[in-house]
């Protein structure tokens, strides 16, 4: 869209339109010491060389984690075969942004019907959406499904094992709802204890599996408290766990979600990514988003139609169950191609590969003296360490082995310490970058202050 700008006679008119004779005027409103005397201090511009050389500069300035990376935390590098690329940028993939309007292409349907397939078996759920903004907001969305399928129940059990940022995106999503937010603390095994707080009032319950600290929760036993209860059960999962983990539908629960930026799309600073969102049939016309169906056309030939759409510019207006106005279209794409390229097995032989390299680093810590693993072996691809020093300096020490370091847990789990570090580990991780981490960690090792005599380190 080229810009035009305001003439001169644009301006005075606008303002003659509205009583004024001046900019000042209209701005008066403001107090004079809050708004701008004179020019921006915007530096003179430069030639697209000079340009490019000063972005190539600050972009050196990043930590690339070349020898390694250990961060998850939601966010993970995973490989990403070369045929997600090539098809997610076919012209007619790339100009898709979002299947809403009804002329929507056939070939754009006939993906995000084979996505909601696909994601459906995965998360062994009867019914799949065509995606969501991201796992938190599928997240909040499921809660709001909950609310509307569960009417007259206030309350939310809301797992401490959940992503920080899941948990506040959660919050203010139900700000102006009647929903009471309870959180189930963790126990000394790092999984969510629900205790007494799911009762009669509770219309559903959140966990994430594996949960926030890496912990692998007893699922089961979840779902059947929240069935006990008459409440809704909502399961966040991580998706290549579940090349190895029971699904949640295997589980009992009632919803499942997840942010689907394993499955084929790199970290990229942080976004964008997709989310996954399944239930049961049941729930169907409560779901969020927009569903692809299957028909026949007059010929009697395999055709797509949206066959649901609850977004409230649509037809719903204010019956609609959402107002999700995107759901990182291409994105999603890249995760049907990925699902698609590795199927079953494929799915499996990663998640296998995640696992055994968080076991091989796992068991290497925790032999190192001064570093244990507080919540056991019960992980999948990432676990806490408890260190002998503050995580900030740990990570300190693996930036130095020229790798990126772990989640310092201190601002999110207070309750663990300074001393708390999350590392993960993927089928990109080699051995040979985790026996460099676990060198990085002995010298923080070597450096501890002689034991006492009879003073045992637990490991």
């Amino acid at each position: 869209m080229p810009f035009i700008p305001n003439t001169d006679q644009d301006r005075a008119e606008m303002l003659a339109a509205i009583g004024l004779s001046s900019i000042d005027e209209l701005f008066a409103e403001i107090p004079a010491e809050l708004r701008l005397a004179g020019e921006l201090p915007i530096p003179a511009g430069v030639s697209e060389n000079e340009l490019v050389a000063e972005l190539a500069e600050l972009a050196s300035w990043n930590t690339t984690g070349a020898r390694g990376s250990f961060l998850g935390a939601g966010m993970y590098r995973h490989y990403i075969p070369t045929v997600v690329d090539d098809l997610q940028a076919r012209q007619e993939f790339v100009t898709a942004y979002t299947p809403y309007q009804p002329e929507a292409s056939q070939g754009t349907l006939t993906a995000f019907f084979e996505f909601q397939t696909m994601v459906a078996a995965l998360l062994g759920m009867e019914v799949a959406n065509a995606s969501m903004y991201e796992g938190s907001s599928a997240a909040a969305e499921a809660i709001v499904l909950a609310m509307n399928v569960a009417r007259g129940r206030k309350q939310v059990v809301l797992s401490a094992g959940l992503h920080p940022h899941t948990r506040r995106t959660i919050g203010t999503w139900l700000r102006w709802t009647p929903l009471e937010i309870v959180e189930a603390p963790l126990d000394a095994r790092g999984r969510t204890e629900l205790g007494g707080r799911v009762g009669s009032g509770t219309c559903a319950v959140v966990v994430q599996n594996p949960n926030f600290l890496g912990v692998i929760e007893d699922q089961d036993a979840l779902a059947a408290a929240a069935r006990t209860a008459g409440a809704l059960s909502i399961a966040s999962v991580y998706p290549i766990a579940l090349g190895l983990l029971k699904s949640p539908g295997q589980a009992g629960f009632d919803v499942a979600v997840g942010d689907g930026q394993a499955l084929g799309v790199p970290t990229q600073l942080g976004g964008p990514s997709f989310g996954l969102f399944a239930t049961r049939m049941e729930h169907v016309r409560k779901m969020p988003g927009r569903i692809v169906g299957q028909t026949v056309d007059a010929a009697g030939r395999r055709g797509f139609a949206l066959t649901f759409q609850t977004r409230e510019q649509h037809i719903r207006r204010e019956k609609a169950t959402s107002n999700i106005c995107t759901n990182n279209a291409l994105m999603a794409l890249r995760g049907a191609i990925y699902l698609a390229a590795a199927g079953p097995a494929g799915l499996r032989e990663v998640a296998e590969h995640c696992l055994a390299k968080a076991q091989y680093a796992a068991e290497r810590i925790s032999r190192l003296e001064g570093f244990e693993l507080p919540f056991g072996d019960s992980f999948f691809n990432e676990f806490v360490v408890r260190c002998p020093v503050p995580a900030a300096e740990v990570n300190r020490a693996i930036d130095r082995a020229g790798m990126i370091g772990g989640l310092d847990l201190a601002p999110y789990h207070p309750e663990l310490g300074e001393n708390a570090l999350l590392l993960a580990f993927t089928e990109l991780t080699t051995r040979e970058q985790i026996d460099l981490l676990v060198r990085a960690l002995a010298s923080l090792s070597r450096s501890l202050p002689a034991r006492a005599p009879g003073v045992e380190v637990k490991r």
